[in-house]
This record gives structure tokens, C-alpha cells and sequence, in this order.
């Protein structure tokens, strides 16, 4: 009868409309771009806001959907910065092994802090991509021996012991899109471009157009209008994500320092491994009294 044929018809287009969703949402889930976010610095030392920038940046990139962050990267300064009140390399190294025990994505990387000299933001960029390129888009994995990775699972090389994350060889396999790095930064060094003679030109362009900016507001920072108010930044601000921590924090590296010479407490602003190292080390001015 005509009207089962109708009822046939309209079935079917039910059946179609349920199933499309299904279809776009898996679509969506495939072509997700998929980031490490990189974090240079002096990390003198590393404090409980250095490690909510990556909680804070991940939250965000998720909920774009667009995003899948897949790590976490932190990369100290060589002592080549020879910048003021800068502890050596193996103790700020150390003091960030120690902070990133509880982190399952997160990780530490020396290969910046075992230059001689100091190594443009543009270069460590590149250096990690091609690291990235190797452990997700070649056949083989060729992981670094100063990469330490959690979940990390190990391997042996040619050139000794290494580690190698579980959830990189899970991701390989899987045979998704290249990966993304991105620099993790605060509105200072968005803000820094501006200085005359810091930056190389070249390399601000380099950064924010073959890599990209994940910039966390801080207090009296305006990313969106220092971006606007410069050429290059405005050009390519499709590549530069604005996060706002609307949980203000002013913790900075700068005034830990200033506490520790003070004899004065910086619990809970800073890893209590981290705070156990820098007691039994006597670093930045501590004085330890005799037991």
C-alpha cells in the first residue's frame, strides 16, 4: 500500500539523519591536530605557575575541539644565558625532574640546557620538531637520550639506555596527522617582541607562522592589543592562542628568589621536592642551620 511505502521512505531518512552525527563527530575526532607544547625559560627556579601554564594551555586547546595536546615539554636555558642569580643547569635540571614526578604528561628535556652557549628560541623550536617528525612520522623510532619522558618504557640503542613514552608509540600506530609544536609563553614574551634588538625578525616570523604561540594572560598584560598594534603578530595571529587565567596567580621565579634570601617560607608556591633540594643545596642564598 502506498502508505507503507511512505512510512518505508520515512524510516529510512530517520535512520539517516541519526546516523550522520556519528559520522561528523568521528570525522572531527580524526582530523584533530595533535600539539606538544614546548616551555622555554630559566626556570630559576620552577614554580607551581610554571606548571599550571601547561594545565591551563591544554584545558583550553581541548575545548576548542580542534586540538589534542599530546605533551608537555620543559626546556631550561644553557648557562650560556649567564643572566643574574642564574643557578647551574644541573640544579635547575634537577629541581624540574623533581617537580614533574606527579605529571603524567609532562616532561623534561636538557637538550637546550646542555648547549655551551645560549640557543635562539627559533632554533630549540626547530629542534624539537624534527624530534617530533621522528618519533611520529618515520617508520622507525629514533628517540634522544636527554629526552625523559613519563610512562616511559625502556629501549636500547646504540647509544645507551633511553626512554621512550608509551603513549608515543600508541599515537604512532595510530597514523594520524603530523604534530604540531607550539611555544608555551606569557604575555611578557609576546610583549618582548617589541624590544629593540631582543628578537631577531626573522625568527618572530619563523615562530608564530611555522610554529605557534599558546600565550597565558598574565595580570596587566593585553595580548590581544599588542598583537593587533604589531605587523608580523597581526599577520599571523591565526597561529596564536589566547588562553586568560581567570584564576589570577602572580607567582613568579623572580620573587621565590626573593623570599629564599629572605629566610622566608615559599611553601605551596613551589614543589615541596623542589623546596627539599633547594634547602639541601643551600641554592639562592638559603642559610642552613647547623643541626
Amino acid at each position: 500500500m502506498p502508505g507503507r511505502d511512505i512510512m518505508g521512505i520515512f524510516s529510512c531518512l530517520c535512520t539517516k539523519s541519526h546516523d550522520t552525527p556519528d559520522e561528523n563527530y568521528e570525522l572531527k575526532m580524526a582530523t584533530k591536530t595533535r600539539v606538544v607544547l614546548l616551555a622555554c625559560g630559566s626556570f630559576n627556579p620552577i614554580t607551581n605557575m610554571h606548571l599550571r601554564m601547561f594545565e591551563i594551555a591544554k584545558d583550553s586547546l581541548h575545548k576548542t575541539g580542534r586540538f589534542e595536546v599530546i605533551e608537555g615539554i620543559v626546556s631550561p636555558v644553557s648557562d650560556g644565558y649567564k643572566k643574574k642569580d642564574l643557578e647551574p643547569a644541573k640544579h635547575r635540571c634537577e629541581m624540574v625532574r623533581r617537580s614533574l614526578k606527579t605529571s603524567s604528561w609532562i616532561r623534561l628535556d636538557t637538550w637546550e640546557s646542555d648547549q655551551d652557549t645560549w640557543t635562539e628560541t627559533a632554533r630549540i623550536l626547530a629542534h624539537h620538531k624534527a624530534q617530533q617528525d621522528s618519533i611520529y612520522n618515520a617508520n622507525e623510532l629514533r628517540p634522544t637520550r636527554n629526552s625523559e619522558l613519563p610512562a616511559k618504557k625502556k629501549r636500547k640503542t646504540n647509544a645507551g639506555t633511553t626512554h621512550v613514552s608509551c603513549n608515543m608509540l600508541h599515537n604512532q600506530a595510530d597514523g594520524q596527522g603530523p604534530v604540531q609544536v607550539k611555544l608555551l609563553c606569557g604575555g611578557d614574551l609576546l610583549e618582548s617582541f617589541a624590544v629593540p634588538g631582543l628578537w631577531k625578525p626573522a625568527d618572530i616570523e619563523d615562530i608564530v607562522r611555522n610554529y605557534g604561540l599558546v600565550c597565558i594572560t598574565r595580570e596587566g598584560s593585553n595580548p590581544s592589543r599588542f598583537i593587533y598594534e604589531n605587523d608580523v603578530l597581526s599577520k599571523f595571529q591565526y597561529n596564536i592562542h589566547i588562553v586568560t587565567e581567570w584564576i589570577t596567580n602572580d607567582i613568579s621565579a623572580t620573587k621565590i628568589r626573593r623570599a629564599l634570601r629572605r629566610q622566608e617560607s615559599v611553601k605551596y608556591l613551589v614543589q615541596d621536592a623542589v623546596i627539599d633540594y633547594i634547602m639541601k643545596n643551600s641554592l639562592y642564598g638559603v642559610e642552613v642551620a647547623d643541626k
